[in-house]
């Protein structure tokens, strides 16, 4: 061997010694995503997953480009070109935000410096301050003096985490069988909570559903029912799941009556505020959040309602003590008897090497404050309640409920109905319209029919923008009502 593989790698590792290189490297890959930023007129190009993945395949990953100008060069056409872009205004699909500047910051320090958050050698300073953004949000959840918690890679890990926390309470004692232990949230919660219950081992009938009201937040009464049946049948209820934020409609259960009912049930309590943790810092809704201090954990997603980067979220608990639960040592890494004198963040965390996500969220508080970014999310909140004025005023519509946050649930209605159901017209029209890239919006179903769905995390976006996209969205569903065009087919 000549060497010449190492000779050749070594100019690209990031060291005291190539500071120049990084520097004019990461300049040009900025002033990339700031000229297709500046240049993006709508939110997505349109092409097709056959079309993009013959471009990717054809890609030679055994064959170096040499320099990183030349990568960005293929970049722009491979990612960069067609990229899905939540800064646009008319982005009104799911639940990405556009990011805050101090949080890109922190993005471009953590990866540089690579700490990882596991253990206290790993990361020193790193620790401390994703400790201290803990406590500050258990502070914000009033969630009392022995609280804690740790960052996630997401609402989703988070759920996990909790779930896994409240099987191991409810096992401790010895006593309960898993197979018999259940979960109970309501029909309108987020697929994690099932999917967590798969992952724990628990029982194929384990998650229990309860019906919603109108407004689509759990029935207490409802809820009553099924702590009462399970306790008649000895079925240990391990956690009652409360969404503070549901996905599909933004609403927010009950939580101070869900929070007395599982006080009376001895039942565990989690809140799934992922979505609605944007709260936390309104000066105008918080009180929508009342009851989430009694909960025993929560899952807050940073990247949802704070103007995050992903990922950034968190699980934390009202009583610290039971994140021994996630707890295990490792000579090499924790070793038993260091809990308490070193402060190592493995020992909370499903995770062992994890990124320094707690900088973005530390950096845009010491910019920005809490003041305004909750500000921000009052304003996406604020043009949800105007769009569902301009949704019911509009006969081409039908709107849902009335949402608590800021995503808005509707679906277009044939003049008439006879010609083609409104369901195909729907999903054709969202088809049409993200393949046009002009806007996108999302889709689910209501009772059993297809629907169509605004979810606004953009303070840039206005009634306008809102009005244009509900007009391109009519003009498809017309053209499909009127022509019968195939659901599959592009709008051209």
């Amino acid at each position: 061997m000549d060497g010449r593989p190492v000779d050749v790698a070594k100019p690209h590792l990031f060291n005291e010694r190539t500071l120049d290189g990084y520097r004019r490297t990461l300049a040009d890959g900025i002033d990339r995503v700031v000229s297709r930023i500046g240049r993006a007129d709508r939110p997505f190009t349109g092409i097709s997953a056959a079309a993009l993945a013959r471009e990717i395949a054809e890609v030679d990953l055994d064959r170096p480009l040499g320099e990183a100008a030349v990568a960005l060069d293929e970049l722009e056409d491979v990612y960069l070109r067609d990229a899905v872009y939540f800064h646009h205004p008319r982005y009104l699909a799911h639940l990405n935000c556009p990011v805050v500047i101090p949080a890109l910051l922190g993005e471009a320090v953590l990866t540089a410096v690579n700490s990882s958050l596991d253990t206290w050698d790993q990361s020193a300073g790193g620790t401390l301050i994703e400790r201290r953004l803990i406590d500050w949000t258990a502070g914000r959840l009033g969630l009392g003096p022995y609280a804690d918690g740790v960052f996630t890679s997401g609402g989703t890990q988070s759920n996990l985490h909790a779930l896994l926390l409240a099987r191991e309470e409810a096992l401790a004692g010895g006593r309960e069988k898993q197979h018999r232990l259940r979960v109970i949230t309501s029909e309108a919660a987020h697929f994690s909570v099932r999917k967590s219950a798969k992952l724990l081992g628990l029982a194929p009938n384990a998650v229990i559903v309860v019906e919603t009201d109108a407004d689509r937040r759990m029935r207490p009464a409802a809820l009553a029912r099924e702590l009462d049946r399970c306790r008649r049948e000895n079925l240990p209820v391990m956690a009652v799941v409360a969404t503070a934020g549901t996905t599909d409609f933004g609403s927010i259960d009950p939580l101070p009556e869900i929070a007395r009912l599982c006080a009376g049930a001895g039942a565990w309590l989690h809140a799934d505020a992922a979505y609605g943790c944007g709260l936390l810092v309104s000066r105008t809704r918080r009180h929508l959040l009342d009851g989430v201090e009694r909960a025993d954990s929560v899952t807050v997603d940073f990247h949802k309602s704070f103007f995050q980067p992903v990922s950034s979220s968190a699980v934390l608990v009202r009583d610290r003590a039971v994140l021994r639960h996630a707890a295990y040592h490792a000579d090499y890494l924790n070793p038993a008897g260091t809990a308490g004198r070193i402060p190592n963040q493995v020992d909370k965390s499903l995770q062992t090497t994890r990124r320094f996500d707690a900088l973005k969220l530390w950096l845009t508080l010491r910019v920005m404050g809490p003041d305004a970014i909750g500000a921000l999310f009052d304003e996406v909140v604020d043009l949800a309640a105007a769009t569902w004025v301009l949704l019911n005023e509009d006969p081409r519509f039908e709107v849902v409920t009335r949402a608590q946050l800021s995503t808005v649930v509707f679906r277009y209605l044939p003049a008439d109905p006879g010609r083609a159901l409104a369901g195909e017209a729907n999903l054709y029209a969202r088809e049409a319209l993200a393949a046009s890239g002009a806007a996108m919006v999302a889709a689910t179903r209501v009772d059993g029919r297809h629907y169509l769905k605004f979810t606004l995390l953009n303070p840039e976006t206005t009634l306008d923008d809102i009005a244009h996209v509900l007009d391109l969205l009519a003009g498809h569903a017309e053209r499909y009502v009127n022509d019968r065009v195939p659901l599959g087919v592009s709008a051209g």
